[in-house]
């Protein structure tokens, strides 16, 4: 069967960033054809290789010290006809290509800055620009620092029309020229938005060359770790969940569903979660870690629960006989009854211990084993990825001016 090779990406239009490795190479059948050909055809180029999904089956190889994607996609004549959403890509390259001349190296300035500031990167766990947005972004504006004017004034909802598109909504729309059903920043966040946003003024008000090139964050040392976390007199709970190996972009929106569930439990409980944070460890196993800090983790051995109205009959006295031997009570508070009964967990730790089982951690991780560690546990099981996790952590910080 006919197969038709398409660079596309950065590498297609010199728009590709000092470094970066990745070369991604579609393999185009007919609309017609079998897409399993091209898949097939892309395991033969690349024989020692690992095949990744997207929406379907793709391949990934090393060759000569470049990460290179071989994806299959059909070849269609009309966006609008697109039969899985790999097959839009090739217009995009097209698009950019016949409106980015002499203005790559704008668009080369653009990735810098959002790389160095901490936006760049569309995939779930980044939750920021991609290459293709910042492209645009250019071509909207016109330059580097233009871009970085324009975006000095976004807000939430900001709109960019490059195209008649529909009616869509998010923290900023960049409609698709090739798909005008399509908001090509529906990977930012309201976050990565803001924080780009703030560094763009930052910029404009003071260039430096940090901002394209930051000064890396050495890893604090367990006993830097320990001290910080002694300053900062809050307790720290690791909820540690063995994951499938799985891309990222499946596993880290279940990590923060699981964040959101975990919180929740402990809120309702009583305990308060000051900050929390998620990481993805890979190597022999794949591990969820998720990171609480709690400035309430330790609560009284009584709590208080509170009921019906009195006037409730039927629910007031089945309260009061599923309660029957409270530590006080049960008394009349504003119309409702109130017993006070002994708390089953008063760390937050043992209530993570005995109770997470009976939350949802999301589709790919609730059969996983988890452990819960308490800040002490943490210290005394540190690993180089726990130490370069929890550095992050505790030195977050963005451009603010």
């Amino acid at each position: 069967m006919a197969c038709r090779g398409i660079l596309v990406g950065s590498a297609a239009r010199n728009t590709w960033l000092s470094g970066d490795r990745d070369i991604d190479i579609f393999l185009a059948v007919p609309e017609d054809g079998d897409i399993t050909a091209a898949l097939e055809i892309a395991r033969e180029i690349a024989p020692e290789h690992e095949e990744r999904y997207a929406e379907h089956a793709y391949v990934h190889a090393r060759i000569d010290g470049f990460d290179v994607d071989l994806v299959p996609c059909y070849d269609v004549s009309d966006p609008s006809r697109i039969k899985s959403a790999v097959d839009r890509t090739p217009f995009h390259s097209r698009y950019v290509s016949e409106r980015i001349k002499g203005m790559e190296d704008d668009v080369l300035l653009l990735k810098q800055f959002m790389k160095g500031v901490g936006v760049y990167g569309s995939d779930l766990r980044t939750g920021g620009f991609s290459g293709y947005l910042a492209e645009l972004l250019v071509i909207h504006y016109g330059s580097f620092l233009r871009v970085l004017e324009g975006a000095s004034s976004w807000r939430p909802g900001t709109r960019i029309d490059l195209a008649q598109g529909a009616d869509i909504s998010g923290p900023l729309v960049v409609i698709d020229p090739v798909d005008p059903n399509r908001n090509v920043a529906a990977a930012l966040t309201l976050d990565r938005m803001f924080q780009f946003v703030a560094a763009a003024r930052c910029f404009l008000n003071s260039p430096d060359i940090s901002f394209f090139f930051p000064p890396e964050v050495q890893r604090m040392h367990p006993d830097e770790i320990r001290a910080e976390i002694a300053r900062r007199g809050t307790e720290f709970v690791l909820l540690e969940i063995s994951a499938p190996d799985m891309v990222d972009d499946v596993l880290y929106p279940q990590m923060r569903k699981a964040e959101a569930a975990v919180r929740g439990l402990l809120e309702r409980e009583g305990f308060q979660v000051l900050r929390s944070d998620v990481d993805l460890v890979r190597g022999g196993d794949v591990r969820a870690r998720l990171l609480l800090e709690l400035s309430i983790w330790e609560l009284p051995s009584v709590r208080r629960h509170t009921g019906p109205p009195v006037w409730e009959a039927e629910h007031a006295s089945r309260f009061v006989r599923g309660n029957p031997s409270p530590l006080s009570g049960p008394y009349i508070d504003d119309g409702r009854l109130v017993v006070e009964i002994p708390r089953r967990y008063r760390r937050a730790v043992d209530l993570l211990k005995g109770e997470i089982h009976r939350i949802s951690l999301g589709k790919h991780l609730s059969s996983g084993r988890v452990r819960a560690l308490s800040t002490r546990e943490i210290i005394e099981m540190m690993d180089e990825d726990l130490a370069e996790f929890l550095t992050a952590y505790l030195t977050k910080k963005v451009r603010i001016c």
